[in-house]
């Protein structure tokens, strides 16, 4: 028994060394794996506290390090790299342990069996994983470009929600003012009491539509808050008190060159093509066999019988192997397909945000080198005109609604464009917020 024992442990001692046996890395396993390091150094920091004087590009970058959907995604890429290296680890061996029993003990025999992959088999599988991979680092890219635009899209509409209520207090005040020279004409028998009424009217109506913006203003910061990643128990955070307006310089080919580039969209449908590509390798490789290597030891015997065992599979069931060819083929034109569907979708964003700044760059020029100065002016003439009798107190009210709406049209040209530029840059283009914890690439800055 003694003997029995002295042979036992230094196999069970070899055995948990093989436990701890680490295997060899694939470029595409060290490429991921660094990949992830520089970005989770940039993302696993503590997320800095929103300063009351907040700017929009650090809200931003704090919506991309705190929200929930980015660390989701993120995890998602972390768990496909960490897949590389199990798609291409070998099999576990197989530690066996026989008695051969009769009256007594006849035979002990413990042994050791590993398994062996075809040629090739283990690095097709790891490019697969490591396509796979990649194209969970563009959903993430997706993600975080997601969340700063997200951020954007909800400050601009708070923010010119703010400017409305201030246009709208200004104009009640100007309102006001009329009243006050609708009452001195009525007192010197120039004017009736239905032009102080209706000044009053235009007040009240003007007033209840003020009181309304503020309400809505709730429903703005809490899309705000939310895009922020933030849940309603947390505290309120501070409001950016700018607007970044941004200098729209675009060159549609260069934009376009770089959407084409470096959109996480294409760039995720151009890995899903590689993954299938390397599904196909795999798929070939399944013709040949794997193969089972080991031994047992009957310790018992005397001299000690050593006897080796060797297996290989039979891939022979040709209809199955021949599926899962057909299916990978398959695969790869799916994602061939879609990567053309990302690019005909990306076309059409690009025209449409294009067009809506443009769109909106013609009415911002129009209103503020024609029509709000004439505006301004208009209700200047009809003001004095009013006092001197010459014109009625609804041609005033006119001019003065006029103003009113040409303002709101203004507020309301800007907003649509700097949803459409953040749209564009961020989405379209792919262009990240500065800073912002995903991979540098060569990235084209025209409309930022």
């Amino acid at each position: 028994m003694k003997r029995i024992l002295q042979l036992l442990v230094p196999g069970l001692a070899g055995g948990l060394l093989l436990a701890g046996c680490r295997g060899l890395q694939t470029p595409g396993e060290k490429a991921a794996r660094h990949d992830l390091a520089v970005v989770a150094g940039q993302l696993e920091t503590n997320v800095p506290a929103l300063s009351t004087n907040v700017t929009l590009r650090e809200a931003a970058l704090f919506a991309v390090k705190n929200h929930p959907q980015v660390i989701a995604a993120y995890s998602d890429w972390a768990a496909a790299v960490e897949n590389i290296t199990v798609a291409r680890s070998l099999p576990d061996p197989k530690l066996t342990f026989e008695l051969d029993v009769n009256d007594a003990v006849q035979a002990i025999m413990p042994g050791l069996i590993a398994g062996f992959p075809g040629p090739g088999k283990l690095r097709a599988r790891a490019a697969v994983a490591s396509a796979e991979s990649r194209a969970k680092y563009f959903q993430f890219e997706s993600a975080a470009l997601q969340t700063a635009f997200a951020v954007e899209k909800s400050f601009y509409p708070l923010h010119f929600l703010d400017e409305k209520i201030h246009v709208n207090r200004q104009s009640l005040e100007l309102l006001a003012s009329l009243e006050i020279l609708a009452r001195a004409q009525n007192e010197v028998g120039r004017a009736t009491l239905q032009d102080v009424l209706r000044a009053q009217i235009e007040q009240e109506k003007l007033r209840t539509e003020t009181e309304n913006l503020e309400d809505s203003r709730h429903v703005l910061f809490a899309q705000y808050k939310a895009a922020l990643g933030l849940h309603t128990d947390q505290p309120d955070p501070p409001v950016p008190a700018q607007a970044e307006f941004s200098q729209i310089n675009l060159d549609d080919q260069q934009l376009l060159a770089a959407a084409l580039k470096q959109n996480p969209r294409l760039k995720e449908a151009e890995a899903e093509i590689l993954a299938a590509d390397a599904a196909i390798r795999v798929a070939q490789k399944d013709k040949m066999p794997d193969f089972t290597a080991g031994g047992r030891v009957d310790v018992k015997a005397n001299p000690i019988l050593w006897n080796p065992q060797f297996s290989m599979t039979l891939p022979i069931w040709r209809d199955k192997l021949a599926a899962e060819l057909a299916a990978a083929q398959a695969g790869k034109r799916a994602a061939e397909a879609r990567l053309s569907t990302e690019q005909i979708n990306l076309a059409v964003d690009f025209a449409t945000q294009t067009y809506l700044i443009r769109e909106a760059n013609r009415e911002l020029d129009l209103l503020r080198e024609r029509l709000l100065p004439r505006a301004r002016q208009s209700l200047e003439v009809a003001r004095a005109a009013y006092q001197s009798g010459q014109v009625d107190f609804l041609n005033v009210i006119d001019s003065e609604q006029t103003l009113l709406n040409f303002q709101l049209d203004e507020i309301a040209a800007q907003t649509q464009r700097e949803i459409a530029r953040a749209q564009l840059v961020l989405l379209v283009a792919g262009v990240p917020p500065e800073n912002a914890p995903v991979l540098k690439t060569e990235t084209s800055q025209t409309a930022r």
